[in-house]
């Protein structure tokens, strides 16, 4: 079973969606690279991961990492 983050305390969601946005990127077009990714993830799982209520896998946090160029430093912090 693949480890769950917990967003307890770290806004992981609010700062995928803030670097997101800056990238000017939409929900869709992200799940679609995420998926390219081979990663499993909905629209849905990322509006509730964005909202703070869902966990995020550890897969997918890194395929959110690849796909907005960023690091896992500006997503936990």
């Amino acid at each position: 079973m693949e480890q769950k983050i917990k967003q307890s305390g770290i806004n992981i969601g609010i700062n995928i969606r803030r670097i997101r946005l800056g990238k000017g990127i939409k929900q869709t077009e992200l799940v679609r690279m995420i998926q390219l990714h081979d990663v499993d993830m909905t629209r849905e799982t990322l509006v509730k991961i964005e909202r703070g209520i869902q966990h995020i896998k550890a897969s997918q946090l890194r395929g959110i990492r690849d796909c907005l160029e960023t690091t896992y430093d500006e997503l936990l912090k």
